[in-house]
Formats: structure tokens, C-alpha cells, sequence
């Protein structure tokens, strides 16, 4: 046996910025050397950050990124690390001359090099590319056709990219033909619900597949919508869990391992699926023995809301700091959703930096502005009311509009006054609208759907009122001040567009509407399926259409943290002109 002292460094990444992604390597580098490592990793395409999208299709990008990773092998060298091998995720281009079907000559990679003595000594690209969801590598990309394997202290350690691991087939059953010892793979896989319970049995299968330790490095942080909860993990060939990281976290996962040595023999030819092994040798021999320092272990388990909450909250602090806003605003109606967006907000970027707006107009409660100002007496937000009562009469004067119309005018009026707050004082305006709304059409263009940002947009009304016991249960639990009022969770929700309006007036219940919702949008799952699982088939008729018709709505609406395997946007893609209604 040999032993190895690996640093999986667990980061934040933000796309394009190739100077501040390079510095943060040196960082979390100069602190893997620190503890002693060996072998020093960072996640799928740390250096350009992930996803790039369409910025893989401009020529200038790719070149300054691979400009940006040799100049930080030198760097990497010149500050006394040229000794110690590190593995960096990156945007390459091929190197094939001529065009080939489906190949265009340079076209781009999602790759990754290992860094060694001022250059680049390994190179290789992703070999399984997903298209689905939110991933559409096969629109950038031409897949990696090679086994990468890299010799450390008489350790083979061969060498992936997240949906190498995710599919079945190459480099994982390539890697025990190969006779490695260790099977790294660097990942910036997103975060949906429940993916930590699925990702930690995927590593264990592999590395039994592999027959050998397999380390899972993850990318944290946050992207647009996506967001990375870390969990890194390290498994043994037999399944058992070594290590793994905190979700949610920044951090470096230092573990000393006790691996194979690598056979006298270099490993060559072509393996499992066509891969063709290309192998080198940075230090033949195994280290001397050493007493092991890190020696691992599980952090601690977040609870599936808690854990759902932290993704929410992420998503937003990501959102609002690498777009470079100091604040956000929220209109406050006194209600759930906000008030839930309003806890998320203060957790994400600290209550000081968190502007409140009640904006009452003649159809208010009174316990609508009571509640409001007590959420921001609770979170230390700032708060103002402004009242629209004033505009909406001069508008009704103007107009003389009734119904539907005059209801939704209140809402565009609150619109346009965050909006108006937004320009004058810079704030970032967030929309409260919550999955349940979004999927039935229950929103008002240019009114409670304008904003930025809108941080539950992925979670249905039923998760709106768990989170918020959550996070009241968690504060109170802390010894701390629980963020939303009772109130505000207790009382039939409502739009208070006229007298005694609540959301069953025009909803089903939520508990109800969100099954029906999560099986025909989440899973796809047609009229008559849904009617199977023991559902009015008149109430999903009615449902459906409402989805069905709300399309263009959904369209308009600002992006927001996904957390559910199919969230609206990317993962969906539906027309907005479509005539094929489910059950007619």
C-alpha cells in the first residue's frame, strides 16, 4: 500500500471571471500545501466557472481561459507549488485540424488539466456529456476519448468529470481495468431536493464499480439559478464513506488514504468504451511511511428542510453579491410569501441591506400592515408603508375600470412603485411568487411578478408554510426571535384585491393543487395518469388548463433558485402557442 494526502477543495466559483476564479485557486492551493497535501484538486471548470453557456461558443473566451490556466501554472510554480499536483477544471477547445460529423475542428471542451512544474502535464476532456435538465453540453461541446491517468507517489489516480460517474459505462469500469487506485472526479453537479440521499449512493456504486477509492469533488455556491451545495464525498472500493464535506460550505476536505501501489508496469492501450489510457508518471515512488493526520469522517446531515432553506438562501446571497447589489427590496403585504422571501433575504445578505414596502390600498386588513411591521420588528429589516390608495383612485377616476381589472390595477401600481424605489435608491427588487402561483397563471404581469430575483419561485405554496415553521421552530430552538409572525403563517392566504378575497376563491386548496401540480409538471404525468391517482377529473381539467395557459406569464417571470428536478425556465421548455390540452 501507499499512502496520499489528497485536498479537495470545495469552492465558489463565478462565471467569467477568469482573474478572481485563478486568485481563489492560489488560495485554497496555498492552504492545501499548508496541510500537507500531495494531490490538491478543484471542481468542473473552477477556473471559468460553471455553467458558461453560450460563452463556450465565443472563440475570444476560450482562449483567455486557456490563457488563464497557463498562467496559473506558472503562477502556481513560482510561489514554490511547481512540486505538487494540481487538478483544475477548465474551457479547452480541441485540437483536432479538420472537422469531423458532429466535431467542428477547435471545438470546445469542458476539460480539466493537471498542473505540474509551471504547465499543463495532463489534459482531457468530459467524456459523457448530459442533455437534460438544465445541461445542454452536447449544443458546446465534443466528448473526451481518453482515460487520464496520473501517477503520484506510486499511486495511479485516474481521473473523471462529473456525468463520467453519473452514466454508466467509460471511465469508471475503464478505471479498474486500468488498475488505478484512486478514481477522482471533479463535479459542479446542481442542487435539487434530496440529491445529497442520491449522490452518496451513486459514489458508492462507482467506486465499487471502479474497484477503488473514489474521491467526488463538488462545487458550492451559486449561479444564476443553479445552485452547488458541496457534499463532497470519498468513498472505499467497498462502498464504505471515508469523508464528506459540509453542504453548503466553502471548505477543504484533507484526507491522508491508504491506496494500491501503482503496478511496475505503466498502464496502456485502449479500455472499457473505446478509451484509449494516456498516462503519466509525476513521482514513481511511494512516500516514505507517515503517521495519518486526516482521517475523515461525515459532516453533519442537514435535514431535508433545513437543507432546502440553506439552498434558498445561497441562491439569493449568490445572486445579489456576484451581480454586484448592496441590497434588496421587498413589497411586504403581511402574508406568507414574503414574509418567508423577507427571512430569506435577511439570512442571505443581513437584515441592514433588506428594505421593506407595505403598500395598503383600501382593501388591506388591518392585520396585513400589523403583520408586516411586525416581521420587520422581529428581523430588523427596514420598513416604510406607502400607501397607493391615493394613485389608484386617480387611476380609477381616469379609467373607470371594474373587476378583474380594477383588481389587478392595485398590483401594477405596487409594481411599478418598488420598481420606481429600485431606480431611485438601487435596491434589487425580489418577487414573492411562490411554484402554486407560477403554474396556475396566479400573478399579475408587471405587478407582484416584477423584480429580479424571486427566491421561491421552484417551491410550492405547501414548502412556502413549511419552511417558515422551519425557520421560526430553528430560531426559536437557537434561543433566537422567530422571523415570521404567527400570524402571517396561521391566516387563509390572500391578495386582498377586494373585499374578503382569499386564494381558494380562485385555487384549490394548496394541498391538493400541489399534488396535482408536482405529477403534471414535475413528472410529466397526463390527465387520465393523474385522474388514476384518485383525483376529481374535472378539478384536473380545470388545473391543467390553468398551467397550460399560463405559459406566457411564466415566460415574463424574473429567474429564481431551483430546487426541484424541473423547475420553470430550463428545465421546462413548453410554447407558449400550443393547442394540446391534457383530457380534452
Amino acid at each position: 500500500m501507499a499512502q496520499l494526502r489528497l485536498a479537495l477543495n470545495q469552492i465558489d466559483s463565478c462565471v467569467g471571471d477568469l482573474a478572481g476564479n485563478a486568485e481563489a485557486i492560489l488560495r485554497w492551493t496555498r492552504h492545501s500545501a499548508g496541510q500537507g497535501a500531495h494531490l490538491v484538486a478543484f471542481p468542473e471548470m473552477a477556473l471559468t466557472g460553471y455553467p458558461v453557456e453560450d460563452l463556450a461558443l465565443r472563440p475570444s473566451f476560450v482562449e483567455a481561459g486557456r490563457a488563464a490556466l497557463r498562467a496559473l501554472a506558472v503562477r502556481l510554480r513560482d510561489e514554490g507549488f511547481g512540486e505538487l499536483p494540481v487538478v483544475v477544471g477548465y474551457l479547452d477547445r480541441s485540437e483536432e485540424a479538420r472537422p469531423r460529423l458532429g466535431r467542428p475542428a477547435g471545438a470546445p471542451r469542458n476539460a480539466a488539466a493537471v498542473l505540474y512544474g509551471g504547465e499543463a502535464v495532463l489534459t482531457f476532456a468530459k467524456h459523457h456529456l448530459p442533455n437534460y435538465g438544465v445541461f445542454d453540453e452536447f449544443r458546446y461541446f465534443v466528448p473526451g476519448e481518453t482515460l487520464p491517468v496520473v501517477r503520484v507517489h506510486g499511486v495511479d489516480v485516474a481521473l473523471a468529470i462529473c456525468e463520467d460517474l453519473w452514466q454508466e459505462g467509460g471511465r469508471v469500469p475503464a478505471a479498474r481495468t486500468a488498475g488505478a487506485g484512486l478514481l477522482l472526479s471533479i463535479n459542479a453537479s446542481p442542487y435539487e431536493r434530496e440529491k445529497d440521499d442520491t449522490r452518496l449512493e451513486l459514489v458508492r456504486k462507482r467506486a465499487q464499480e471502479a474497484g477503488c477509492t473514489t474521491a467526488y469533488l463538488a462545487m458550492t455556491g451559486g449561479q444564476d439559478e443553479l445552485v452547488f451545495d458541496g457534499d463532497s464525498i470519498v468513498v472505499g472500493a467497498g462502498g464504505e464513506v471515508i469523508a464528506r464535506a459540509p453542504q453548503f460550505e466553502e471548505t477543504c476536505l484533507v484526507l491522508d488514504l491508504d491506496l494500491p501501489q501503482a503496478p511496475a508496469e505503466v498502464p496502456s492501450g485502449v479500455v472499457d468504451d473505446g478509451l484509449r489510457i494516456e498516462h503519466v508518471t509525476l513521482s514513481a515512488d511511494p512516500l516514505p511511511p507517515y503517521e495519518p493526520v486526516f482521517r475523515g469522517g461525515p459532516a453533519r446531515h442537514l435535514g431535508d428542510d433545513e437543507e432546502v432553506y440553506s439552498a434558498l438562501v445561497q441562491g439569493l446571497r449568490a445572486y445579489v453579491r456576484k451581480n454586484g447589489f448592496r441590497s434588496v427590496l421587498i413589497g411586504l403585504s403581511g402574508g406568507i410569501d414574503s414574509a418567508l422571501v423577507a427571512a430569506i433575504a435577511c439570512d442571505a445578505v443581513g437584515p441592514e441591506h433588506v428594505y421593506g414596502v407595505a403598500m395598503p390600498s383600501r382593501y388591506s386588513s388591518e392585520h396585513s400592515l400589523a403583520d408586516a411591521e411586525e416581521l420587520a420588528r422581529r428581523t430588523g429589516l427596514h420598513f416604510r408603508t406607502v400607501p397607493i390608495a391615493p394613485m389608484f383612485d386617480t387611476y380609477m377616476g381616469a379609467l373607470g375600470l371594474t373587476g378583474l381589472a380594477e383588481e389587478n390595477l392595485q398590483s401594477r401600481l405596487r409594481g411599478t412603485m418598488l420598481m420606481a424605489l429600485s431606480n431611485q435608491e438601487g435596491h434589487i427588487v425580489l418577487a414573492p411568487g411562490n411554484k402554486s402561483e407560477l403554474a396556475c397563471g396566479y400573478s399579475t404581469l408587471y405587478g407582484d411578478s416584477v423584480g429580479a430575483y424571486g427566491p421561491i419561485k421552484d417551491l410550492y405554496k405547501t414548502g412556502v408554510f413549511r419552511l417558515a415553521r422551519w425557520r421560526n421552530r430553528a430560531a426559536a430552538e437557537r434561543g433566537e426571535t422567530p422571523p415570521i409572525p404567527e400570524n402571517s403563517i396561521t391566516k387563509p392566504p390572500s391578495a386582498e384585491l377586494r373585499p374578503g378575497q382569499v386564494d381558494t376563491d380562485s385555487l384549490p386548496d394548496y394541498p391538493v393543487l400541489d399534488r396535482i401540480l408536482e405529477l403534471y409538471v414535475d413528472r410529466d404525468r397526463g390527465h387520465a395518469s393523474i385522474v388514476a391517482e384518485g383525483f376529481d377529473p374535472d378539478l384536473v381539467t380545470r388545473v391543467l388548463r390553468l398551467v397550460d395557459t399560463a405559459e406566457y406569464k411564466r415566460r415574463q417571470y424574473p429567474p429564481g433558485t431551483k430546487i426541484s428536478p424541473k423547475g420553470f425556465g430550463k428545465d421546462r421548455r413548453l410554447p407558449i402557442t400550443n393547442r394540446w390540452r391534457e383530457g380534452v
